[in-house]
């Protein structure tokens, strides 16, 4: 394994505080760049695969409740049936029947019920 020298000013590293003991250790440029955690948000529905989307099952406006169908993702060649993860009226519909949704796509996005009043 290759000694890093962190006092190098060519060199990142970061140190580590572990039950009292210091460690340093080398930023890699893939841990700097990498895609920041974001607490998902439970009135967006983003597809967890690639798929093409079969039939869309609510319209803009209609009022859902926890559990309703709202489209059909296929996936190969497996009819998966996206349903709704909470109570609320339809906000945003963002992809179309027959269109190809790479996984991490916003396809429905559902208002909260005390947004409407």
């Amino acid at each position: 394994m290759k000694k890093v020298n962190c006092e190098d000013k060519k060199v990142r590293c970061k140190s580590l505080y572990i039950d009292g003991t210091k460690y340093r250790t080398t930023l890699h440029k893939k841990y700097l760049t990498r895609k920041q955690y974001a607490k998902p948000e439970k009135n967006k529905v983003y597809s967890f695969i690639p798929g093409t989307i079969l039939k869309i099952n609510v319209s803009l406006g209609q009022c859902v409740k926890k559990g309703d169908s709202l489209l059909v993702l296929e996936a190969m060649k497996m009819q998966n049936i996206i349903l709704s993860p909470l109570e609320g009226v339809i906000k945003s519909i963002n992809v179309k029947e027959g269109e190809r949704a790479p996984k991490g796509t916003l396809m429905v996005e559902i208002g909260y019920t005390h947004e409407l009043t």
